[in-house]
């Protein structure tokens, strides 16, 4: 294959994906109305991810696999990051989640500071703008101040706490550079499974699973191959895309949720989500030159090996 036509495939296979993500709130809201709790539809998927994960990228776990610390915050916070967002999604307005989701770049400043020891830029004081206003326009509400505060819906908290999950998972995978690809996605796998298997055992819920219809664990079984591939695909695009591209085309994941949104859902956003997320959005195209490092490690002899 020509490099032309890679770099043509890794934008079908990030367009995929953010299509994938855009759609996704879909089913886990109809097991929802099914009667069928986001914590077990999560830990179903998600067990069904890592089954394939495991059969595919046996010979990797096995070669490669080690067993490291970093792997335990990791899986906290990848398993939150995707349990929350699935969660909210269920409960609230698509567009209202994604868009809180999306401040992720504002947290990712924090961790990057702490963990990274990276400062920020002039462009990354514009994105910590950006998202602050961007997130004030969005939960504006007349009489916020009274009883109509902003925040005022559990699905928007869950939201907010994905996108920290995030960007601390992001930060946390950046600096376990020696971790394989499918190590980080098992990460996800079974941190999300792991979420929803402890709120249906603090909920006595374990029973829905054996009670749960045919088109339940069909739906079940569409989503976990679905979410599967879209991490193996996603993952060989970004690692062919240049980091500004591939983030502009993840973020067509917006206009995917938002069409998916009003057709299916009859969403339609306010003129303060829109302009709150046209804020949003420029911030996360920013994002890739928020911060520099210091300077003892953009020296050439500090650099790690390949």
């Amino acid at each position: 294959m020509s490099p032309v036509k890679h770099k043509l495939f890794a934008m079908l296979c990030v367009l995929t994906s953010a299509m994938v993500w855009g759609f996704i709130w879909y089913p886990f809201r109809a097991m929802h109305e099914m009667g069928i709790s986001n914590f077990a539809t999560s830990m179903l998927v998600y067990l069904g991810a890592a089954a394939a994960g495991l059969t595919l990228f046996y010979k990797v776990f096995r070669d490669e696999f080690r067993f490291q610390p970093v792997l335990i915050p990791l899986t906290i916070a990848f398993g939150w990051c995707n349990f929350s967002y699935t969660w909210s999604v269920t409960e609230g307005e698509v567009m209202r989640v994604l868009l809180l989701f999306y401040l992720s770049p504002l947290w990712a400043v924090f961790f990057s500071w702490v963990l990274l020891k990276e400062r920020l830029t002039r462009t990354g004081w514009g994105v910590v703008a950006l998202s602050l206003v961007g997130c004030a326009v969005i939960l504006y509400k007349p009489g916020a101040i009274g009883n109509d505060a902003p925040l005022s819906h559990g699905y928007e908290w869950l939201a907010l706490s994905g996108g920290f999950a995030f960007a601390f998972g992001n930060v946390l995978s950046r600096r376990a550079k020696t971790l394989p690809v499918a190590a980080k996605s098992a990460c996800i796998w079974f941190g999300v499974a792991s979420m929803g298997f402890i709120g249906l055992v603090s909920r006595g819920q374990l029973g829905e699973v054996a009670a749960m219809p045919a088109v339940g664990w069909a739906l079940v079984v569409a989503m976990a191959m679905s979410l599967f591939a879209t991490s193996v695909v996603s993952q060989y695009g970004l690692t062919i895309l240049p980091a500004t591209q591939a983030m502009t085309l993840m973020l067509m994941e917006l206009v995917f949720a938002a069409l998916s949104a009003y057709l299916l859902a009859g969403e339609v956003m306010k003129p303060n989500e829109w302009l709150g997320g046209a804020l949003i959005v420029g911030a996360s195209l920013m994002s890739g030159k928020m911060t520099r490092k210091p300077a003892a490690a953009q020296a050439p002899a500090a650099e790690p090996s390949a």
